[in-house]
C-alpha cells in the first residue's frame, strides 16, 4: 500500500464494460507529512474518497481484490482513506 492525496478526477466516458459504474481518481504520492514525492496514479475508487483526501493506494493484483475490482482490469485501487498516522507515538492528522 502507498499513501498519496487525491488531486483530480478522471472522467472517461468510453470504457471498457468491467469498468462501467466506477470512479477513477488521479492519486498524487506522498510522504507521511503530506508532501509530493513524485509519483501519480490513475486508481478506481472503491471507498468514495473526494478531492484532497489523502488515501492508500493499492497496485497490482492486490488491487484486484475488492468487492468492486474484483476479476477487473484494474492496477490501483483506493481502499481506504486516511484520518490518522501515528508515527513513533505521535499522530498527525491528515484531513
Amino acid at each position: 500500500m502507498e499513501i498519496g492525496k487525491i488531486v483530480g478526477t478522471v472522467v472517461a466516458t468510453r470504457k471498457d464494460e468491467k469498468l462501467e459504474g466506477m470512479r477513477f481518481q488521479l492519486v498524487k504520492y506522498v510522504d507521511t507529512n503530506g508532501k509530493p514525492t513524485g509519483g501519480l496514479v490513475i486508481a478506481v475508487d472503491s471507498v468514495g474518497a473526494g478531492v484532497g483526501e489523502i488515501v492508500l493506494v493499492a497496485r497490482g493484483s492486490s488491487a484486484r481484490l475488492t468487492k468492486l475490482t474484483d476479476g477487473k482490469p484494474v492496477d490501483a485501487v483506493i481502499m481506504a482513506i486516511v484520518d490518522i498516522l501515528e508515527i513513533d507515538g505521535e499522530k498527525k492528522y491528515v484531513k
